[in-house]
């Protein structure tokens, strides 16, 4: 295609992706906070924001916390579950994000307010997330890396030149040997320093012969000191520029593009490719093919089967000619408001992916293992089956365990069906998993939650989880595993196990475990039941799938085999209404309880304090809260839930408590809280939350406290 017809497409697509006129006016502030008069030293709510040009990026000003307040609150908390593990050795599935230009309601690492904002949680069918803008050095906002790391999958940033502006950065940086290489070094200090996992380079410039040499320099310095500074990194490169410094995708891996491919991670080939073209980059490729992701552009702009809702037929060639993918914009789903509904239509598009492609990781593969299943986002927040707040809210940091629920389809409605439900008050986060619909009798439903590769050992694990059900509606869960022998069994636990194997399909299970009520650790806590089951693992199996599995209760025997006899045709047919929700699972080993620190063993402080009118009865407050053990020892939890109380001198008044967020570092920024003037004095409560689920009582966190001012 010529060069001038395939950037006035590029351009015009992404002219078209850009949010509607109204949506730009009000989100513009937030998208572009970090332009002057940015003052990045400034204490301020944190954000998550790009380097934009070459003299901050060589400064290194974004690593010092003298310049930089927001560093602390953009670095990653959560590792990889295999820190150091190459990706595995199969054809894979590269998503780059590209939505609406980057950094929107992602770009507050504390969350925001709207619960509808953007996210992924197929993370199943994913292997590697780049998080994509157009500005110079684009780094991943933290709650990307934390959700992604979480399931297994590698983050990475963007280093893009483009347009004149960026050939004039290119002839900057590659002058010299030298500067290549300080380039490169001040990338691989970022993603070490902020936790991801490495960079997609796109150079879609054209540049004289004389600087290519250093180009390839800077390709490798930065791929070795990648790898040396966090093992099992990546860096990819995007198929733009020619090794004869042309501006010329070529669609493939060949000879102008190779040279850089052997110098790297892998190759992004652009998304215009024809139907020969995955063979031609895998043979050229030969025992590296795996390396070689083709590119699919979701909007469908000359990409190999339109994108859109046939983005499996290009998957479907690659998957024949057993090639990598790079899913460029799956955002589309989301900014081209495709029906019903943003969490329909975003099922059903990686149900598609899944349909051509399969599963491509599971989970648990360690323990502890836990999942209430929130997807980071909702219009409520619970905790141990108590509402903290009911305002709406997003923070994809927040993101458990994805259940791998398969997308049942639109045209037809089973009569019974799983999904995530955001209206019930949830046991923990923002939503939980619900099945709702109609069941027979004698019908047992399951659909797996969790298809897993747990190594057991000999002894004991203890699973607990959350019920909430009608009164007609049991719930319980079952365990598949597969022993050396490749022999598979399946145990079920539930409260009453009585009620599961009378019924016709209890023949599916090898065994049953009885689950005990656990006495609620919030005693207000209406709606949630918690049950207890001990479970003997041995070493020679393996647990490969978790499932919900549900029935209807029944008095006496009317379900046995024999009274199914002599029931009546038309009662054995008739469908009940089921409705039944689970609020969490966890798996732990019977020796292994979080230890939470005593409140003693903490030093909390709080900075950049600053009170300000509201008005003639109340002031705001800003502040930093920061917190660290003070021992030689390393904090190790998932989150941190942030309270604070409002005491007045009223002893016998009610304590006012209100939940003000979560954090993923050791810090929390407080930003304009009202305090009324009857306010003596301020408590802020630092709740531990362990990677088994559990939460460190109230009464025995860490605290801040904080007198107002006259």
């Amino acid at each position: 295609m010529p060069f001038s017809l395939r950037r006035l497409l590029r351009l015009l697509r992404d002219i078209m992706t850009l949010p509607a006129a109204d949506d730009a006016a009000v989100s513009e502030g937030e998208r572009r906070q970090w332009e002057p008069p940015f003052d990045a030293s400034r204490p301020a709510p944190p954000i998550s924001y790009p380097i934009t040009d070459l003299a901050a990026l060589a400064s290194r000003s974004y690593l010092s916390e003298d310049s930089n307040f927001h560093l602390p609150f953009n670095r990653a908390s959560t590792p990889l579950p295999s820190p150091g593990a190459p990706l595995p050795p199969r054809r894979r599935l590269l998503v780059c994000h590209d939505f609406q230009g980057g950094y929107r309601e992602d770009a507050a690492p504390q969350g925001g307010a709207n619960p509808d904002a953007y996210a992924l949680w197929h993370w199943h069918l994913v292997d590697v997330f780049v998080y994509f803008s157009h500005y110079l050095v684009t780094l991943p906002p933290p709650c990307w890396t934390n959700a992604a790391h979480l399931h297994g999958v590698k983050v990475l940033g963007t280093f893009i030149t483009e347009w004149d502006k960026g050939a004039e950065i290119c002839r900057e940086m590659f002058a010299t040997q030298d500067s290549a290489q300080m380039y490169a070094e001040r990338l691989a200090e970022l993603a070490a320093a902020l936790g991801f996992d490495g960079w997609l380079i796109n150079i879609e410039v054209k540049l004289d012969i004389q600087f290519i040499d250093n180009l390839k320099e800077f390709v490798n310095h930065l791929t070795k000191r990648m790898h040396a500074a966090v093992p099992g990194s990546l860096v990819i490169w995007y198929d733009a520029i020619t090794v004869g410094g042309d501006l010329d995708w070529q669609d493939k891996l060949n000879e102008h593009n190779k040279p850089f491919f052997d110098l790297c991670d892998g190759l992004f080939v652009n998304y215009t490719w024809k139907e020969k073209y995955p063979r031609d980059s895998a043979a050229t490729a030969g025992d590296r093919k795996y390396d070689v992701y083709m590119g699919i552009d979701v909007f469908g702009r000359n990409t190999f089967g339109g994108g859109q809702w046939n983005t499996n037929v290009a998957l479907d060639l690659l998957k024949k000619d057993d090639v990598s993918t790079a899913i460029f914009a799956p955002g589309w789903i989301y900014e081209t408001k495709q029906q019903p509904d943003f969490q329909s239509a975003q099922n059903r598009w990686w149900g598609l992916v899944e349909k051509s492609w399969d599963v491509l990781r599971g989970y648990p593969k360690r323990l502890p293992f836990y999942s209430d299943f929130d997807q980071g986002h909702g219009y409520q927040v619970s905790s141990e089956g108590l509402q903290v707040s009911g305002d709406p809210w997003n923070n994809i940091s927040c993101q458990s365990f994805q259940p791998m629920l398969k997308y049942t389809g639109d045209e037809v409605q089973p009569p019974v069906r799983t999904s995530i439900n955001f209206k019930d008050e949830p046991y923990s986060g923002g939503d939980c998993v619900t099945v709702q619909g109609y069941l027979r009798k004698n019908a047992i439903f399951s659909e797996q939650l969790f298809n897993g590769g747990l190594s057991m050992e000999d002894g004991y694990v203890h699973l607990f989880y959350s019920v909430n059900a009608e009164a007609n509606s049991d719930l319980g869960l079952s365990l598949d595993f597969l022993s050396r022998n490749k022999e598979n069994t399946s145990i079920l636990i539930a409260e009453d196990i009585a009620i599961f194997s009378r019924k016709k399909q209890h023949r599916l299970y090898s065994s049953y475990v009885q689950s005990d009520k656990v006495e609620p650790h919030a005693p207000d806590n209406q709606n949630w039941v918690i049950y207890r089951a001990t479970v003997q693992s041995s070493a020679s199996y393996t647990l490969i799938g978790i499932n919900i599995v549900c029935t209807l209760k029944t008095s006496g025997k009317i379900n046995s085999e024999a009274d199914e006899d002599e029931s009546s045709e038309e009662d054995a047919n008739r469908l009940w209404p089921y409705h039944a929700s689970l609020g969490h699972i966890s798996i732990r080993n019977m020796d292994e309880n979080t230890q939470f620190p005593s409140a003693e063993s903490w030093v909390t402080e709080g900075k950049y304090i600053s009170w300000s009118n509201n008005s003639n009865t109340s002031k705001l407050l800003s502040l930093k809260i920061s917190w660290k053990l003070n021992t030689s020892h390393q904090a190790s939890f998932m989150k941190y839930n942030i309270y604070v109380e409002k005491l007045i001198g009223d002893s016998n008044a009610k304590v006012s408590r209100s939940f003000l967020g979560v954090a993923t570092v050791e810090a929390f920024y407080m930003s304009d809280l009202q305090v009324p003037d009857e306010v003596t004095s301020l408590k802020f409560i630092i709740q531990a939350c362990g990677r088994d689920g559990s939460r460190q009582g109230l009464e025995e966190c860490p605290k801040l406290f904080l007198v107002p001012v006259e």
